[in-house]
């Protein structure tokens, strides 16, 4: 297992931004295999509000476990962004996150560049990140893994948290767009591209409601949708164990026990 912290200049931010990057190359480099044959797939996995790209490694097992599953694993620092594209100029995150980043990484690394092999994930914060990148930038990504996904910045009260409505600006004119995860799955469904989904949500967390209200829309609509709710909180032990599951549910050369995409699951 490689664990690379690493910066580079972005050209959709215009600032040096930091990045921790997963290669399981240990058992490759062990057996002598040729490195040049192996393109890894890809997780770019988002930290949540408030947080860094440190979070994941050190709340839970993600490198453990991208190692059995031979996963790359690729966890930018995205501010309070919310992972979109802001009025302000330098501000590009969606760009940044679906098209600049995995360009950047696949010249870096030996990774796969099949949209089947590229895949997005986060939580709260960086739940709403991966849906709303992963369904506007679906011919980079083929799933979406979105735990306790903070998307409730389009209900009546959806200002409630951290005022993120300062980052989205008029609430009825940013639910017309694809900001509304609803828009963007529209979108890409129009376009024959529309991503595996899996969602996950504590019955403890006060964004189960808006999470149960786009899993019912994206059932409504077709989706290949894996919706899990199990007791759990808003905290590292819920998405300690749901990254677990998703990972399973991914399609990955080893370890492909998971759950089936596109059956609904309610615990």
């Amino acid at each position: 297992m490689a664990l690379i912290h690493m910066t580079y200049l972005s050209q959709a931010l215009l600032r040096t931004v930091e990045l921790q990057v997963i290669l399981p190359v240990d058992k490759f480099m062990a057996a002598g295999n040729d490195r040049e044959s192996k393109d890894f797939k890809t997780l770019y996995l988002l930290h949540g509000l408030l947080g860094s790209s440190m979070d994941w490694i050190s709340g839970t097992c993600i490198q453990r476990w991208a190692e059995e599953r031979e996963l790359a694993v690729v966890m930018p620092s995205g501010e309070n962004s919310f992972y979109f594209d802001h009025v302000l100029p330098n501000n590009a995150y969606g760009r940044f996150i679906g098209q600049e980043l995995p360009a950047m990484m696949r010249k870096t690394f030996p990774l796969s560049e099949k949209r089947e092999d590229t895949f997005i994930g986060g939580l709260s914060m960086g739940g709403y990140g991966a849906i709303h990148n992963g369904l506007k930038y679906c011919d980079t990504f083929s799933h979406i893994i979105a735990l306790s996904s903070a998307i409730h910045m389009f209900q009546e009260d959806g200002d409630g948290f951290y005022q993120e409505l300062a980052c989205f600006g008029d609430r009825k004119e940013a639910e017309k767009t694809d900001l509304n995860p609803k828009v963007a799955f529209e979108n890409a469904q129009r376009k024959g591209l529309a991503p595996d989904i899996y969602m996950a949500c504590g019955t403890e967390d006060d964004l189960l409601g808006v999470n149960r209200e786009l899993k019912t829309f994206l059932e409504e609509r077709g989706a290949e949708l894996t919706y899990v709710e199990v007791s759990g909180r808003h905290d590292w032990d819920f998405w300690n164990g749901q990254i677990y599951e998703a990972l399973k549910w991914l399609p990955l050369d080893v370890h492909s026990t998971g759950i089936n995409s596109g059956h609904v699951k309610e615990n």
